[in-house]
């Protein structure tokens, strides 16, 4: 027989916790690019234990379902991580982030003891473990599904379906005129007309007789699948200037990547960085993405977004450029990278226009979201657009994900004051 021994339950204040609303609230500090707190390179130190457990005590500390002397002495940490807390609340903290990376949320990697900067290191010296945390998988697609979420109930928005075209095509729900059946179209049968061609052609009777020109197909509006190439200005005028304008970027891309996910299955979306060079990068390491090099090469990050939607047997290929500086560097015949950060440069201009005429003659449209409005960045923009018959978006960070989420949806050319 079975024995089995029963212990008395003590409750833990985790299981009142809502992880998902924690993980939510953590999305700054995760997602954060190198501003307000970097280090003299322009970029933020990785994400120490220490540093983590101090912005957790800074949310928690407003939970009402703590004790308030934990709330008391986590908000005097979150001021200072100098400040000493009890050992109970330490091992809170830390518990609360053993959940968060069990759940799937937040995965931790051992940090070089040369790129530690510092983070997860005691007050005396001693390492209290040089961890760095990052988002998962799991933990961006969330936070896509809240970014997008906010953004469509802000709007009064509820649902959308795949990208509408004016073109019909035979499909399931009608939306047209029935036509004669061709083959390779769906078997999408308008009976009524089937059956009236046959009683034209044959007359009254029993039994009808049906052949191949009788055939009918009801007409569906037809929707086309799109390739994104995301286009991010990484270079260090991102966070210059009292603004953190490349965190809000993050935010939109993994929206707009929900976005496609769930409603454009269809469709897909990668993500090239641009800077004094550019790179592809997967969705996934975007949040640990920082700000750096300086230099703006638009010239390249547009010959990599082309490369790669040249591969993409889409009915639409688009750029979505954002960006908030002028180019102010390109790449020679011989792999030197050109750079004149002072005005606009003719030779860089005349390259990056070459290259926007090459993706405008390979069919792919430029959409570009200026996070400035200097009159010569402006006038940049406006030639950009002009070539490749893209839109251009003046916008701040208060509105970007607006603007390129709904721009994304409707696919049609409008002014935005």
């Amino acid at each position: 027989m079975s024995r089995f021994r029963y212990t008395r339950y003590t409750p833990s204040p985790l299981d009142d916790l809502d992880l998902e609303e924690l993980l939510n609230r953590l999305k700054d500090f995760l997602l954060e690019s190198g501003f307000p707190h970097r280090s003299g390179s322009g970029r933020r130190a990785p994400h120490g234990q220490k540093d983590l457990m101090r912005i957790l005590a800074e949310l928690l500390a407003e939970d009402v379902n703590l004790p308030d002397e934990w709330r008391e002495e986590m908000r005097d940490f979150a001021a200072d991580s100098r400040n000493r807390i009890s050992q109970e609340v330490e091992e809170f903290l830390k518990q609360v982030i053993r959940k968060l990376i069990e759940e799937g949320y937040l995965t931790a990697r051992t940090m070089p003891a040369d790129s530690a900067s510092g983070a997860g290191v005691g007050e005396e010296g001693e390492a209290d473990g040089p961890l760095e945390f990052e988002l998962t998988e799991k933990s961006v697609d969330f936070l896509g599904y809240r970014t997008l979420r906010d953004l469509l109930s802000s709007l009064g928005k509820s649902s959308f379906g795949a990208h509408s075209t004016r073109d019909l095509a035979p499909g399931v729900e009608a939306e047209g005129h029935s036509r004669p059946y061709v083959f390779g179209d769906a078997l999408n049968l308008d009976y009524s007309s089937t059956l009236l061609n046959a009683v034209r052609r044959e007359g009254p009777g029993l039994p009808i007789q049906l052949d191949y020109e009788d055939l009918m197909v009801h007409q569906g509006e037809y929707q086309s699948s799109c390739a994104t190439v995301l286009m991010l200005d990484c270079s260090h005028s991102m966070i210059l200037y009292g603004e953190d304008r490349f965190t809000p970027a993050k935010k939109v891309a993994l929206g707009l990547a929900h976005l496609i996910r769930t409603q454009f299955p269809g469709d897909t979306l990668d993500v090239v960085l641009f800077h004094d060079s550019a790179e592809e990068i997967p969705l996934v390491k975007l949040p640990a993405v920082k700000v750096g090099p300086y230099h703006t090469n638009t010239r390249e990050g547009l010959r990599l977004a082309r490369r790669i939607l040249r591969n993409r047997s889409k009915d639409m290929r688009q750029i979505v450029m954002i960006t908030d500086g002028k180019p102010s560097a390109v790449t020679l015949p011989n792999g030197r990278i050109y750079k004149n950060p002072f005005g606009l440069d003719p030779m860089i201009l005349q390259q990056t226009y070459e290259e926007v005429a090459q993706c405008r003659k390979a069919g792919i449209l430029i959409n570009t979201f200026m996070l400035a409005r200097e009159y010569y960045l402006v006038e940049f923009v406006k030639k950009v657009s002009e070539i490749c018959h893209g839109k251009a978006y003046f916008t701040t960070t208060l509105n970007l994900a607006q603007y390129i989420l709904m721009d994304f949806m409707t696919k049609k050319t409008r002014t935005v004051h």
